[in-house]
C-alpha cells in the first residue's frame, strides 16, 4: 500500500500515462489490450501493488474478460438533483463527493460524482449483477480521474457540454484496491450507480 512515497508517485504517473495511451488509441480493442497489459505490469511488478505477497495473480496477472464492443457507450452529462456523499475510509479519512449529473446507458443510468477535495475529479463506480459472483462484491470503478482513470470524451449529438459525451466503456471496469488488500478502505457504489444486468467485462474474480 502506498504511503505518500516516490514509489506511489511513480504509480500515479504510470497510471496517468497508461490512460493517456488508451485515450490516444482510436481502436477500442487495441486500447483495451494496452490497458490490460499496463495494469498487469503495475500489479505484478510495482512495489505499491495492492496484491498481497504470495498472491498468485502476481505471477499470472489479473483476470480480465475479452473485449465486448457492445459494452462501449458514450453519453452526454444530464442534470441531476444535487446530493453530497460522504464516505469515511481507513486510508483517506472522510471523502466527500457531490453528484454533478448522470449519464444514461442501455443498461441503466449512472450517477456522476465530483470529488470536492483539493484538485477534484470525476468518479463513476458501478455495482452490477456480477458483483459478488464473478466480480468484486463491493462493485468496481469505471472512472476515477483524480487517480488517472479517465477514458475521455468524444464528440456527440446528445446535447452534452460543447457537444461532447463521456466515454463509458464497461470493458474498462476495474476492482478498487480494497478488493485486493484489506488495509485499503475504498468508497463503494451508492444506489444511483447500480445496474441490474451482470456486466461480464473488465476485471473479474
Amino acid at each position: 500500500m502506498g504511503t505518500g512515497s516516490l514509489t506511489l508517485l511513480d504509480w500515479r504517473r504510470r497510471t496517468a500515462a497508461l490512460y493517456a495511451a488508451v485515450r490516444a488509441e482510436p481502436d477500442p480493442v487495441v486500447a483495451h489490450g494496452l490497458w490490460r497489459r499496463g495494469r498487469d505490469a503495475l500489479f505484478t511488478e510495482h512495489p505499491d501493488s495492492p496484491l498481497l505477497p504470495g498472491d498468485p495473480r502476481r505471477g499470472r496477472g489479473l483476470p480480465v474478460a475479452p473485449y465486448d464492443p457492445a459494452l462501449r457507450f458514450t453519453a452526454p452529462v444530464e442534470p441531476a438533483p444535487a446530493q453530497d456523499l460522504s464516505v469515511t475510509t481507513g486510508t483517506d479519512g472522510t471523502v466527500v463527493f457531490t453528484r454533478t449529473g448522470r449519464a444514461r446507458t442501455p443498461l441503466g443510468t449512472l450517477d456522476l460524482w465530483w470529488l470536492t477535495g483539493y484538485g477534484g475529479g470525476l468518479w463513476v463506480p458501478v455495482r452490477d449483477g456480477s458483483s459478488g459472483r464473478t466480480s468484486y462484491g463491493g462493485g468496481r470503478y469505471l472512472l476515477d480521474t483524480v487517480k488517472g482513470a479517465d477514458l475521455g470524451t468524444t464528440e456527440g449529438t446528445g446535447g452534452g457540454t460543447a457537444g461532447e459525451e463521456l466515454v463509458l466503456d464497461l470493458n474498462f471496469l476495474y476492482a478498487p484496491s480494497c478488493a485486493y488488500d484489506p488495509d485499503w478502505a475504498c468508497p463503494l457504489a451508492p444506489p444511483g450507480n447500480r445496474l441490474e444486468a451482470a456486466v461480464e467485462a473488465g476485471e473479474l474474480g
